[in-house]
């Protein structure tokens, strides 16, 4: 079926926020947008987006790429399937970054164009898919973002949240993309406006291909693309929209509790020599892992007068795992954020875990980068190992930090 005629929307709006809600009352008013509904504060879905996804395959850089970085967002649901049914690599960013960077998707061996288009969803993240950390040394060819307005001269609008401006500049620092990676939005022909250039900022990341499903748009953009994370700026002006609640000094230091290797990737560009001072960041926050303070958390028991036994300065607890946890997740989630131990203490009966590294200093940094972790729908207490009293080694509470007199030991 023909896609029907859409009147021209043009955008009238002096702030990125009158463009999209502007946009998102339209394509709710005329009818335009699909499922999920209504379309506000999402990157909206449209009636028409897996024609538009039908130009995807006939470009020349999706057949020359291999691996592709593709937004997990409902409009580009075919967008994912063409690229798994390619035979290529796909990737697909967790949702808000909570538990790593990507999912990497693997369909079952034979899998049918059912199965793939399964694996195509958010069922596919869940089911067949393997993290891919910092280390994976990845090189993406072609990257797909949605956008809730795009123009013609290739500049974008997301949904306000920044997640797709920073996942872009997370895979320049991790060397996964580079100036001439090319970069594709799918969009309804409404949500191509006129965007002000006065409203884009330096890390606004810009498309270089719209694919509406009238027409294919090569937007010739030279405006540069973000180049890495500035610490200075990143976390304050974009990541900042996500914590309006929070006030500006602390706005950097919330993010980074949410966003687990947002922090790995921080500490190690400190260790590179970069400056990953935070704007307005207080100065008992400060990134260097040797004057972290010590995160707030659940007070730990008092010691008593009874035999202590000495837990050494290089272990970090693990606890409120969840209780089908199993040491092989705990081992790959440790991976993907940077922070795998030199040895490993498994204690799943107890909920917990001991994280052994190689020193006092890798320890402290493991423990920055993991504040804010979650296995599964957990969110974990971490906290640097402590002594005990030996009458609480044998029957402590699961959540009480402090190392078990008989621990299962699993080598990483």
């Amino acid at each position: 079926m023909e896609p029907r005629e859409v009147t021209p929307f043009i955008a009238i709006g002096v702030s990125k926020q009158d463009i999209r809600e502007q946009i998102w009352d339209y394509m709710e008013s005329q009818n335009l947008a699909d499922f999920p509904r209504p379309v506000h504060h999402r990157i909206p879905n449209f009636k028409g987006a897996s024609q538009a996804a039908e130009h995807f395959p006939r470009l020349q850089a999706f057949k020359m790429a291999r691996t592709i970085k593709v937004n997990p967002d409902a409009p580009q649901k075919n967008a994912r399937f063409f690229v798994l049914d390619s035979k290529k690599t796909l990737l697909v960013p967790t949702p808000r970054l909570r538990t790593g960077l990507f999912n990497k998707i693997i369909p079952p061996p034979g899998a049918t164009k059912d199965v793939l288009r399964r694996c195509a969803t958010s069922e596919g993240v869940r089911n067949y898919s393997a993290p891919v950390g910092l280390d994976s040394r990845v090189l993406v060819d072609l990257v797909v973002v949605g956008s809730v307005a795009v123009s013609e001269k290739g500049w974008r609008i997301g949904k306000g949240e920044g997640y797709a401006d920073l996942e872009y500049a997370m895979m320049v620092s991790m060397g996964a993309v580079g100036p001439g990676t090319p970069v594709v939005t799918i969009v309804h022909d409404c949500q191509v406006v006129n965007i002000p250039e006065t409203l884009l900022e330096d890390h606004d990341l810009t498309v270089d291909y719209i694919l509406t499903p009238t027409r294919v748009i090569t937007t010739g953009c030279e405006r540069p693309k973000p180049t890495g994370i500035t610490w200075s700026k990143d976390f304050t002006s974009v990541i900042g929209k996500c914590l309006k609640a929070f006030s500006s000094a602390m706005i950097s230091w919330e993010m980074l509790g949410k966003i687990p290797i947002l922090r790995s990737l921080r500490c190690r560009e400190e260790q590179a020599g970069k400056d990953v001072t935070l704007r307005d960041e207080p100065r008992h926050l400060l990134a260097t892992p040797s004057i972290v303070r010590k995160p707030r958390g659940p007070p730990l028991p008092e010691l008593g007068s009874g035999q202590v036994e000495d837990v050494p300065s290089n272990t970090v607890y693990v606890g409120n795992l969840p209780r089908d946890a199993r040491v092989s997740e705990l081992k790959t989630a440790l991976g993907v954020l940077g922070a795998a131990p030199l040895r490993l203490t498994w204690q799943g009966p107890q909920r917990r875990a001991f994280l052994h590294y190689r020193d006092a200093a890798s320890a402290q940094r493991a423990l920055f980068c993991l504040q804010g972790f979650h296995l599964g729908a957990n969110a974990l207490k971490v906290a640097r190992a402590r002594q005990q009293r030996t009458s609480d080694l044998v029957g402590g509470r699961a959540e009480e930090p402090h190392p078990d007199h008989r621990p299962s030991v699993a080598d990483p």
